[in-house]
C-alpha cells in the first residue's frame, strides 16, 4: 500500500510521501542507539519537564491535531479531539507517576540488601495501527520515554502525516534528537529493523496475523514483545439491568470512532426476557444516527478509514446474511464517495457465520439471545478473541461470575469498555499478550534486574584469599 494521505470522506488524494531508503533506516537506527546511550542516564526529573512539554503542546494545538486525524482516518472532529486530549493526560500520567513506579523496590532476604532494579533495555520499535492515530502512539511512548527507552515508530500507511506530526511534537517539546523517530517505510521493512542488533524490544497494535508475524520475528531473536490485537467485544445485558442506560450506551459502545475500535462493543448478548425490548430500542436508536462529513458537529457516524475495509466489512454481513442472519437496519454501503457504511444490526446469527467470532470493523452489531447466565458465559467466550467485555447487571452474583469467568483482559460492569492511563490495557487468547498503560505498563520494557549485595570476608593477615 502505497504511503498517502486519502481523505476517507472523499476519495481525494491530500499528500504522497517516499518512504525511507536503507540507508535513511540505518542513519535512523544508529541515531536512535547513540540518543539511549547518553538519554538513558538522563534524571527522571528532565524527562518529565520534556513530556509535560508535549502535554501542553498537544493541548495548544489540539483543534489542528484533531482535524489532522480527520482528514487521514475519518473519525469525527470532536473524536480526535478527545483523542488528542487523553494523548495529554497519558504523558502527564507518566510525567508525574513514573519515577515511584520505577524506583527500586526492597526485598528483604538474609543477604546485606536485596532489591529489584529497573533498567531500560534501549531502542523500542512500535508498529502502530491507524484508528487512534495519535492514542495508540502516545500510550507506548509516554512510558517507553518516562523509562529511558527511545522510540523508533513505523506508523500505518495511511496515517503518514499523524505519524510525522507526532515526532515533530516530541521534539517541539524538548527530547534529544533521535529520542523519537518516524520511519516512513512499509511493512515488509519491518523484519529487518526487528532482526537489527539496536532494537531491543518491539510493541505492536493490529491484527492477529501482523502480530503473529512480529512475534514470530522477536522470538526468533530472543526480544521482548508486546501485542495488543483484535476483540470481538461481548456486551451482556441481564433482567436486572437499566435498559435505558444500557441501550445508549451499546448504541455509543459500537459506534464509537466509526465502530474501528478493538474494545468497541460487538456482539451483544441479552436475556430472552428482555430481549424484544432491547432490540426494539437498539435498532431505533441505530438507525436514528446521523451519517456524514466527520467535519460536520451535527455528524454521529463517519467514513471508515479505506475502502477496503467497507468492502470486507460488507463481505462479512453478507457472508452472515448468507448463512441465515437477518438484517434489521442498514446492511449495505451508502452511495455516492467516500467510505460510508450505516449502523447495521444483524439478529439470528447462526455460529457458522463470520459475525459470531470474528472481529467488525465498522458500525455492525450482532445480537444473540441467550436463556440465562450459563448460556450468557458461553456465546461471550465463544470467540478466539479476549481483550475487553461488558455486563449489565444489578445482580451481586451474575457480576462476580461474569468477573470470574468472562475470557478477556477486561470486565466493565454496567459501563462501557475504554482504556485508562491509570489502568493496565491488553488481553488473552488471540487479542494479544502484555499489558500497556498503569504501573504494568512502564514494566514492560525495562530490565527487571535481581540485586544482592552480601558482606565481604574480612581478609586475614596479609593473604586476603586464606
Amino acid at each position: 500500500m502505497a504511503t498517502a494521505t486519502i481523505n476517507p470522506a472523499t476519495g481525494e488524494t491530500l499528500e504522497t510521501f517516499d518512504e525511507l531508503s536503507d540507508a535513511g533506516i540505518e542513519r535512523a537506527l544508529e541515531r536512535a542507539w547513540q540518543t539511549f546511550l547518553s538519554y538513558r542516564s538522563t534524571r527522571f526529573a528532565e524527562r518529565a519537564k520534556w513530556m509535560h512539554a508535549a502535554a501542553d503542546v498537544l493541548e495548544r494545538e489540539k483543534e489542528q491535531w484533531g482535524e489532522l486525524i480527520t482528514t487521514e482516518m475519518g473519525k469525527l472532529r470532536s473524536a480526535a479531539i478527545a483523542e488528542v486530549e487523553k494523548c495529554a493526560w497519558v504523558c502527564r500520567f507518566y510525567a508525574d507517576n513514573a519515577e515511584r513506579f520505577l524506583s527500586d523496590r526492597v526485598v528483604e532476604t538474609e543477604a546485606e540488601a536485596s532489591y529489584v532494579k529497573y533498567q531500560p533495555l534501549g531502542p523500542v520499535l512500535a508498529v502502530m495501527p491507524w484508528n487512534f492515530p495519535f492514542w495508540q502512539v502516545f500510550r507506548f511512548a509516554a512510558p517507553g520515554l518516562m523509562a529511558g527507552n527511545v522510540g523508533l515508530l513505523k506508523h500505518a500507511s495511511n496515517v503518514p502525516r499523524s505519524a510525522l506530526a507526532i515526532q515533530e511534537i516530541f521534539e517541539r517539546a524538548g527530547f534529544p534528537e533521535g529520542a523519537f523517530q518516524t520511519l516512513i517505510i512499509g511493512s515488509r521493512r519491518v523484519a529487518a529493523i526487528i532482526d537489527d542488533d539496536r532494537v531491543r524490544a518491539v510493541t505492536l497494535t493490529g491484527s492477529e496475523g501482523a502480530g503473529s508475524a512480529v512475534a514470530e520475528r522477536a522470538g526468533k531473536r530472543l526480544k521482548k514483545a508486546v501485542l495488543e490485537l483484535g476483540g470481538s467485544d461481548p456486551f451482556i445485558v441481564m433482567p436486572s439491568a437499566n435498559l435505558d442506560d444500557a441501550v445508549t450506551t451499546a448504541v455509543k459502545a459500537r459506534t464509537v470512532n466509526n465502530g474501528q475500535s478493538c474494545i468497541a462493543a460487538k456482539r451483544f448478548i441479552v436475556h430472552q426476557d428482555i430481549a424484544d425490548d432491547f432490540i426494539q430500542r437498539f435498532v431505533r436508536a441505530m438507525e436514528a444516527l446521523r451519517v456524514g462529513d466527520p467535519m460536520d458537529p451535527d455528524t454521529e457516524i463517519g467514513p471508515l478509514a479505506t475502502p477496503a475495509i467497507r468492502d470486507e466489512l460488507h463481505e462479512q454481513v453478507q457472508q452472515t446474511v448468507r448463512a441465515g442472519a437477518r438484517v434489521l437496519t442498514g446492511g449495505r454501503p451508502l452511495d455516492g464517495p467516500g467510505n460510508f457504511y450505516p449502523p447495521t444490526v444483524l439478529v439470528d446469527v447462526p455460529e457458522s457465520s463470520p459475525t459470531w467470532g470474528e472481529e467488525l470493523f465498522g458500525p455492525v452489531a450482532s445480537v444473540f439471545v441467550v436463556r440465562d447466565i450459563e448460556d450468557a458465559l458461553r456465546v461471550a467466550n465463544a470467540t478466539k478473541f479476549g481483550l475487553g467485555s461488558a455486563a449489565w447487571t444489578h445482580d451481586p452474583e451474575e457480576q462476580r461470575r461474569f468477573i470470574d469467568e468472562i475470557e478477556a483482559g477486561a470486565v466493565f460492569i454496567n459501563g462501557m469498555v475504554a482504556s485508562d492511563p491509570r489502568l493496565p490495557f491488553g488481553g488473552v487468547k488471540a487479542s494479544g499478550f502484555g499489558r500497556e498503560l498503569g504501573e504494568h505498563g512502564i514494566h514492560e520494557f525495562v530490565n527487571i534486574k535481581t540485586v544482592v549485595v552480601n558482606p565481604g570476608r574480612q581478609a586475614k593477615g596479609k593473604d586476603a584469599t586464606e
